[in-house]
């Protein structure tokens, strides 16, 4: 995959040679081929593909949820595939913000403690962190539902709040699996353009898996998943 010449910044993610199949009985699943890019800091790159394509499967490659069967992933010089079961772990935890569609908030804790969680994994607590909280918690204009559990938030809501948890260690990554896919028009709207607002002020680098076409809008690149390998443009 050629880069792209006038992105700004040096690479914040590499993927190398990338190779991922899985075995049924004898038979071989070839999800990605020789999968090769970059994403520079500070970009909003958009990853799109067909259903099935690999998208997903790239995400987890590249937070080390999963590994590949051949290739690296580098992101901020540290070799994430090289590293052990723990050592990934403990890279995303601190390193990476996740956004799903499905939202995944722990039903069982407040929206404050939601987001309190990927502090509290990295070590962090106190006054501090409490502040950051709740100004976070403002600025995606939930600090009046703190106190609430996600079944008593609306969908846009709950996004919302995704989308602080997200940010909330501040991260180096975001990466975002179809974040307005269970919204409707309008509230995915409002959520992209606080998603876009809060990432690109705090000069984040994003990987967004998508078809929507108003995400697409917005980004600096597409790549697409495309016979197994990874290409430029859609």
């Amino acid at each position: 995959m050629e880069t792209c010449a006038s992105g700004a910044g040096v690479p914040l993610i590499e993927l190398r040679g990338l190779r991922k199949s899985y075995h049924e009985g004898e038979t071989e699943h070839l999800v990605l081929a020789d999968a090769t890019g970059v994403v520079r800091r500070g970009e909003l790159v958009v990853l799109m593909g067909p259903s099935g394509s690999g998208k997903s499967t790239l995400l987890n490659l590249i937070s080390g949820i999963d590994v590949p069967t051949a290739g690296d992933v580098e992101i901020d010089g540290v070799p994430v595939t090289r590293l052990g079961e723990r050592e990934r772990t403990l890279f995303r935890r601190r390193s990476i913000g996740f956004i799903f569609q499905a939202f995944n908030l722990i039903p069982t804790l407040t929206v404050a403690e939601n987001l309190r969680l990927p502090l509290e994994l990295n070590g962090r607590r106190g006054a501090r962190e409490e502040a950051h909280v709740s100004q976070l918690l403002e600025r995606v204009g939930l600090a009046a539902r703190a106190d609430s559990f996600p079944d008593r938030l609306s969908g846009g809501e709950q996004q919302r709040v995704a989308v602080a948890r997200a940010l909330v260690h501040d991260p180096l990554l975001v990466l975002a699996d179809e974040p307005t896919g269970n919204l409707d028009a309008e509230t995915a709207d409002e959520v992209l353009a606080l998603l876009d607002g809060l990432t690109r002020g705090a000069g984040k680098t994003m990987l967004v898996v998508t078809h929507s076409p108003r995400v697409v809008e917005l980004a600096d690149r597409v790549l697409t998943i495309h016979g197994h390998r990874l290409v430029e443009g859609s």
